[in-house]
């Protein structure tokens, strides 16, 4: 084995995490693994031999790659919250194996994605680093520019804003499943009050359909006002059961082809969040393999 084979399985053993961060960061499944390659290049550039800490570099490289990646978006003025939807990771409710049980355990959900994407990117940054991944601040700060106590100052107001809009889901797939499956019983059949029996009153849905800004209703009691529109699709569509960023989901599919992604996020037995990807070209740039063999 030639030092480029050594390097580059050393920088594999680094990757699964690498993408865990970038994504977390950038809400991108295709924009993390251009943050990861894009640290696969540098350190394909520099001397492996002089790093000492392999997995501290690369998480700083990365880091700040998306850093910049995000401060390009901010530049450019685009809105992610009003434009697009997190990408999902979708995995097979019912046929995931252990490392597929550990990825979902290790997801981060859809509520809180969504959230992120709301913080500036050194808010972003420093909340990612430390509360999802225990970086210390003295590492943190260089990335930033920052001194150490005021990247706990950006970390700090990242997670007020976190603890104030995402809501902590319930644990339990199978209990989450269980309010999956009421909501498409009462949907199926039309039933409104059942419906408002498994919606918390405040319940936010977002619905991304295609171009344009993504469609947010707020309240049970507007969502649930749609019941027709549900009864319909579930009558038409066949709805199978996935892991949604390790939250009980759905995909839609129609004539074998997915046509729609669920997440839901659940807080006290309730559906508190609906996200629902249904736009064809973010669709595309989800694996789906899982849904369509």
């Amino acid at each position: 084995m030639n030092d480029g084979d050594f390097l580059a399985g050393r920088f594999e053993e680094h990757r699964p995490r690498l993408k865990s961060v970038a994504y977390r960061m950038l809400g991108s499944l295709a924009e993390a693994e251009d943050a990861v390659q894009e640290a696969w290049l540098r350190l394909a550039r520099a001397d492996g031999e002089d790093i000492g800490n392999l997995g501290g570099w690369l998480t700083t490289v990365v880091s700040r790659v998306c850093l910049d990646m995000l401060r390009s978006r901010a530049s450019r003025r685009e809105e992610p919250l009003e434009d697009r939807l997190p990408d999902p990771v979708v995995l097979r409710d019912d046929s995931a194996g252990p490392e597929e049980q550990a990825l979902a355990a290790d997801a981060v959900g859809l509520a809180l994605l969504v959230v992120l994407e709301s913080l500036s990117p050194a808010e972003r940054l420093a909340f990612v680093l430390h509360d999802l991944f225990g970086l210390p601040f003295d590492e943190i700060a260089p990335i930033l520019d920052r001194s150490p106590a005021a990247a706990r100052q950006l970390a700090s107001r990242g997670r007020r804003r976190v603890r104030g809009a995402a809501p902590a889901p319930d644990s339990g797939l199978a209990a989450q499943r269980r309010v999956v499956d009421a909501f498409l019983a009462a949907a199926g059949s039309g039933d409104l009050e059942g419906l408002l029996a498994v919606l918390d009153p405040d319940m936010v849905l977002r619905a991304e359909s295609g171009p344009g800004p993504v469609r947010t209703i707020r309240g049970a009691r507007r969502v649930a006002g749609q019941a027709m529109a549900f009864h319909r699709f579930t009558r038409t569509h066949d709805a199978r059961p996935a892991l949604v960023n390790g939250a009980a989901g759905l995909v839609d599919l129609v004539d074998g082809r997915p046509r729609a992604v669920l997440g839901f996020t659940i807080v006290d037995g309730r559906i508190a969040e609906l996200d629902i990807i249904a736009d064809p070209e973010h669709l595309a740039r989800i694996d789906l393999s899982d849904f369509t063999g």
